[in-house]
C-alpha cells in the first residue's frame, strides 16, 4: 500500500516537472517572439534620429532585451513628437516609445527644470516591456 502511494506521488511529481518544463518553454518562446517584435522597430527609431549606444540580451526562462538609444532633445519638440505619434498609431511598440517620450517631455516642462542633453531612451523587453526616457545623462 505504501509503495503504491509512493509511486503515485512520484508519478504526480514527474507530471508536474513535465508541465513546468512545457510552461518554461512556452514562456521562452513567447519572450523571444516579443523581443523579435521590438528589435524590428530599432531601425525605425534610428531613422527618427536616435543612435544606438547599448544593446544587451539576457537568456533565461524570461529572455530579456535591453537597448539604449540617444538623440538630440532639440530634434524632438512637442509638435514632432505628436506628429510621430499620429504616424505610429498602428505600431504598438513605436507608439509606446513616443507616448513615453511625450509624457516625459510634458512632465519635464511642468517641472520647469532645464532640459538636459542627450534625450535617452532605454527599452527593456521581457514578457512585459519597460520604457524609460531621460533628458540629460541618465544614471541607469
Amino acid at each position: 500500500m505504501f509503495d503504491k502511494f509512493k509511486e503515485s506521488i512520484q508519478q504526480a511529481g514527474d507530471m508536474i516537472k513535465d508541465q513546468a518544463a512545457s510552461i518554461g518553454d512556452a514562456a521562452k518562446a513567447k519572450g523571444f517572439q516579443i523581443i523579435d517584435k521590438w528589435v524590428s522597430i530599432l531601425p525605425q527609431l534610428e531613422a527618427y534620429g536616435f543612435s544606438p549606444c547599448y544593446f544587451s540580451v539576457a537568456l533565461s526562462i524570461n529572455p530579456t532585451l535591453e537597448v539604449e538609444m540617444r538623440a538630440n532633445p532639440n530634434d524632438f519638440p512637442l509638435e514632432r513628437i505628436l506628429a510621430i505619434l499620429d504616424e505610429t498609431k498602428g505600431n504598438t511598440p513605436m507608439h509606446l516609445v513616443f507616448s513615453t517620450i511625450k509624457t516625459t517631455y510634458l512632465l519635464q516642462k511642468k517641472s520647469k527644470l532645464v532640459f538636459g542633453d542627450p534625450l535617452s531612451i532605454r527599452i527593456t523587453v521581457k514578457l512585459s516591456p519597460e520604457i524609460k526616457v531621460a533628458y540629460g545623462k541618465p544614471l541607469w
